[in-house]
C-alpha cells in the first residue's frame, strides 16, 4: 500500500472553546496551499483509491480541496481514528479496514499524526512501546508519502507547503534560467 499522511492546512488561531474548534475552517492561506498541493500532486500522476479524513472541518476541507485537484471522485470517508485525541491503536485498526486500498489518503492533525508516521518507521523487531517513535516535522499542509509493503513503513517523499510555494513561484515568474552573457 502507498499511504500518503496529510497534515491539514493553515486554519487560523486556535479556539479556546473545543466547540468552535472543531468547526474552525481554513484560512485564505490554507485553501491557496491545498490547490498548489493538489495541482503539484497531479503533476508527479498521483492519484487516490481512497482519501480517509478526520471529521473536523479543516480536515474535511483539506482533503475535499486536494482530492478535487488530483481527480477524486469518491465520498470521502470519516474516521475518528485521524481525530486529535485518536490512538495509535485505532489508526493501526483502521489502516487493517483499509488494507485493501493501494493508494490511501489520510488527512489528520498534529501532534498525534506526526506520532503516527514516527511509529510506523520504526522496524518491527523492536517493540513500539519500548522506543518513542522517529522524530518528523510535518507542518500545516504537508504530506509524506509512505510505502507499507513489509517490517517498518520506508518513506519514499515528504512535501512541505513552503517548498511547494516556492517552486510554483519560481516556474511560473520565470520559464528560462538567467544566463550571464558578457
Amino acid at each position: 500500500m502507498n499511504l500518503y499522511m496529510l497534515r491539514h492546512a493553515s486554519a487560523g488561531q486556535r479556539r479556546s472553546n473545543p466547540v468552535l474548534d472543531v468547526k474552525r475552517p481554513l484560512d485564505k492561506a490554507g485553501k491557496r496551499d491545498c490547490l498548489l498541493l493538489g495541482n503539484t500532486l497531479t503533476s508527479m500522476n498521483v492519484s487516490f483509491d481512497m482519501i480517509v479524513s478526520s471529521p473536523l472541518k479543516r480536515s474535511l476541507q483539506t482533503a475535499s480541496l486536494v482530492g478535487t485537484e488530483t481527480g477524486y471522485e469518491q465520498k470521502i470517508v470519516l474516521s475518528d481514528a485521524l481525530a486529535p485525541a485518536a490512538t495509535y491503536a485505532q489508526f493501526e485498526k483502521l489502516l487493517m479496514e483499509c488494507s485493501g486500498v493501494e493508494s490511501l489518503l489520510v488527512v489528520g492533525h498534529s501532534p498525534n499524526l506526526v506520532e503516527f508516521l514516527g511509529t510506523l518507521m520504526q522496524p518491527a523487531q523492536q517493540t513500539r512501546a519500548s522506543r518513542p517513535p522517529a522524530s518528523i516535522r510535518l507542518r500545516k499542509g504537508a504530506i509524506a508519502k509512505l510505502n507499507l509493503e513489509r517490517g517498518a513503513a520506508t518513506m519514499q517523499w515528504m512535501l512541505d507547503p513552503r517548498v511547494i510555494r516556492t517552486l510554483y513561484a519560481n516556474s511560473t515568474t520565470r520559464s528560462r534560467r538567467k544566463i550571464s552573457r558578457k
